[in-house]
């Protein structure tokens, strides 16, 4: 059985190989399952806003609560895969969310910084390496910044800016990668890789981004894809019914996942 602590070790080497780390995002224990299954998988990451909305909440609203009964179902899933989970934006304590986080199994994590001011979003970068210190994993953290998706009418020089002032910072301060969401073109990537730093940039794949391949190319250490994986999961889905209701049948091929 693998420790936790071996697991976190696993993923942060998964951030630094040459080759970038490509999770895709699941939701529960099915969906972790079925991932976990392929043989190309090195790492499970959740979608907080695929767990959100499996339960009914909004983007960001779910308990915390919920989110880590979740949280441990998924763990066991993974069996020895290293879990990254998405904590939103640490809820109120990040620290004692990312030690609670820990205690499920966690062993790395995304939280976004909301674009709160520096000094506050680099004391909840400090408050989680400490929580991972403290529980004895060196806990991965990928440090989100919002730069990009909460930029408004800003113009783009800004938000790149605002984007390497803020990952320079959360890597002084413990952070392994930092998680730049949006659509990156190759230029703002190169850009981020040249002022953050290669291998510590996460990006998402998102319609209308570069490729996995591409963004390897450009230094990035990691891509996932949140929500993304659930609504062409759930895009199947009511398809099917569509074809269901129509007098169709259910395909052939269909395989016994759950």
């Amino acid at each position: 059985m693998t420790t936790q602590a071996e697991k976190a070790q696993t993923l942060a080497a998964l951030h630094a190989a040459p080759e970038i780390l490509r999770v895709v995002n699941v939701w529960d224990a099915v969906s972790a399952r079925a991932v976990a299954a392929l043989p190309e998988t090195r790492a499970i990451a959740t979608a907080g806003h695929s767990i959100a909305a499996t339960f009914g909440y909004p983007d960001g609203g779910i308990p915390l609560e919920t989110t880590l009964d979740m949280l441990a179902r998924i763990v066991e899933a993974a069996g020895d895969f290293p879990v990254s989970a998405d904590l939103d934006g640490g809820y109120d304590d990040a620290g004692e969310t990312v030690r609670r986080a820990i205690g499920v199994g966690v062993v790395g994590a995304n939280v976004e910084d909301r674009l709160r001011p520096l000094d506050e979003s680099v004391a909840a970068v400090e408050a989680i390496v400490a929580a991972g210190a403290a529980e004895g994993v060196p806990f991965v953290l990928n440090a989100r910044t919002d730069a990009f998706v909460r930029a408004g009418d800003r113009p783009l020089e800004e938000s790149i800016a605002d984007a390497v002032e803020r990952g320079r910072a959360y890597l002084a301060a413990g952070a392994d990668l930092v998680f730049v969401p949006g659509i990156l073109d190759a230029d703002v990537t190169r850009r981020l890789v040249e002022g953050i730093g290669e291998r510590r940039i996460s990006v998402i794949g998102l319609p209308g981004a570069l490729s996995s391949a591409e963004y390897e190319a450009l230094g990035v250490a990691r891509i996932s894809y949140g929500p993304m994986t659930q609504r062409v999961a759930l895009t199947a889905l009511q398809d099917l019914a569509a074809e269901l209701y129509a007098g169709g049948v259910v395909p052939a091929g269909t395989r016994a996942l759950n």
